[in-house]
């Protein structure tokens, strides 16, 4: 018996050495992340010159294009940070619209591009060959619905009238436009028809 306790007890002691390390590495697995997730910052992950992008619907027609002198991508919220931009929206049967601006900003999948610092939106004349247009420090334009927003003053040409105000919605499908606040409307009086 006194010739075999060493080597029980070295056989006790190497058990216990295996069932600690499995005991350890059990734990350190359980409450230590191996490989953490990603920790998005807004900073950018991608830059472009001369940036152009083209949105398609799923027939492959071309809804909208983004293009401008500098570009950044964020990934934290996939946003587009286009600098000098210009953006036209063609939606279905309505006029094309055209938008310029010193920044914008592209997000939720392309749907939403806010237009920021001297924007401006230009609908092409309608079949009574109106011409359309609002000016103000920022406009949001919802390519999507084709509708273009902005809580900010803005002025508005309607054909030959113009209405200035705060808090701009305008839906270019059915061509309602609402103004929430201090609306001002100067009316350019029809012009008579030429005499024969």
């Amino acid at each position: 018996m006194r010739e075999r306790l060493p080597a029980l007890t070295a056989l006790l002691l190497l058990a216990a050495l295996v069932a600690g390390t499995w005991w350890a590495a059990h734990y350190t697995h359980s409450t230590v992340e191996l490989d953490p997730p990603r920790r998005y910052t807004h900073e950018p992950d991608s830059w472009a010159n001369d940036f152009v992008m083209l949105r398609t619907d799923e027939q492959g027609i071309a809804v909208n294009r983004l293009e401008g002198r500098f570009m950044q991508h964020y990934p934290d919220d996939d946003s587009y940070h286009v600098d000098a931009a210009t953006a036209l929206v063609k939606q279905k049967e309505n006029p094309l619209t055209t938008a310029t601006a010193d920044l914008a900003i592209m997000d939720e999948a392309g749907q939403r591009i806010q237009m920021i610092g001297n924007a401006y939106v230009h609908r092409q004349p309608d079949t009574k060959g109106d011409r359309f247009s609002i000016r103000s420090d920022q406009l949001t334009i919802y390519v999507d619905e084709d509708k273009i927003t902005t809580d900010r003053p803005a002025v508005i040409i309607n054909g030959p009238n113009i209405l200035q105000g705060i808090g701009v919605e305008y839906d270019n499908t059915s061509r309602q436009l609402q103004v929430h606040r201090n609306a001002q409307v100067t009316l350019t009086p029809a012009q008579p028809p030429p005499a024969p």
